[in-house]
């Protein structure tokens, strides 16, 4: 078992320490503490947990490896230092890892990746992160690489990529992490990627489920996915919304009447703008229409 997969092991069991690392636990400054980055773009609700913390303490010691002058990364656990620093702490209990810091990415991606509160947005970037060290590639190169087995598997293409040391790789992840199949990942996580700003963001909040997410990026019409948006907040179900985005996606597709749209142009046109030799023709134009529309 090679040392990445010992650390990938560590954070999926969730408590049982890495091999070699340090077994004991100390107390540290907050201010010694360096936050790491991370799939995790948010942390909201953390004064019942800084209330806690005011009550008992810190009852689970943050994992974090050494940066030298005192100073340590936090590898696991920015969540209660947060919450630690609301709840007026100085110092903090940790549990030193003899980590490098390739592994300390890897067991700090996991760690959150098992976290039920994180959003499907973040645990597919997640996901993308922890496959793009797992392979030393780029996000955009992993993507690349799920696509074209993809492909294969599905026999759209033959790149004869899955017998490759990387998609098999990619696969043993998938099954260390055991939330879903590398499949399931491209149909339903990747087209996340390209969600408008507006659904984005009622993701990462959490008012909106992914599957409707997807749902409403077909709709291009920017007002009619906002009610339609708001309406599915409100708890329409996936089968009334996908009934919604199906009568919108048929309306836009039905140009509109020739006459409206000869309305909605003149309503936009500025005849300041035309060439004065155009200007006069459908200044013209204009005129013969309005003097037939008055005729009885």
């Amino acid at each position: 078992m090679s040392r990445l997969d010992e650390v990938l092991g560590t954070a999926l069991l969730k408590g049982k320490r890495a091999q070699g690392a340090g077994r004991e636990v100390v107390t540290v400054p907050l201010e010694a503490l360096l936050p790491s980055p991370q799939p995790r773009r948010r942390f909201e609700n953390l004064e019942p947990l800084a209330q806690s913390i005011r009550e008992k303490g810190v009852l689970q010691p943050l994992l974090v490896r050494p940066l030298g002058d005192g100073r340590y990364a936090i590898v696991a656990g920015e969540r209660r230092y947060r919450a630690a620093k609301m709840a007026g702490l100085a110092e903090v209990p940790v549990r030193v890892l003899d980590l490098s810091e390739k592994e300390a990415r890897l067991l700090a991606l996991v760690e959150n990746l098992q976290r039920e509160d994180l959003n499907p947005y973040e645990e597919t970037l997640g996901v993308l992160e922890l496959l793009s060290e797992e392979l030393g590639k780029t996000r955009e190169e992993v993507v690349g690489l799920l696509r074209r087995m993809r492909k294969e598997k599905r026999g759209e293409a033959g790149h004869n990529v899955m017998a490759s040391p990387e998609a098999q790789r990619v696969e043993e992840v998938f099954r260390a992490l055991g939330r879903m199949t590398w499949e399931s990942f491209v149909q339903n996580r990747l087209p996340l990627l390209g969600l408008p700003e507006d659904l984005r963001a009622a993701l990462e909040e959490g008012t909106l489920p992914y599957t409707a997410a997807l749902e409403l990026k077909k709709v291009k019409n920017l007002e009619a996915r906002a009610r339609l948006l708001e309406e599915a907040k409100g708890g329409l179900s996936l089968r009334e919304l996908r009934a919604r985005v199906r009568e919108v996606m048929a309306k836009e597709k039905t140009p509109p009447p020739w006459h409206k749209e000869v309305a909605a142009r003149l309503a936009r046109l500025d005849p300041e703008s035309l060439p004065p030799e155009k200007r006069r023709a459908v200044e013209e134009k204009i005129r013969e229409l309005l003097a037939l529309l008055e005729k009885r």
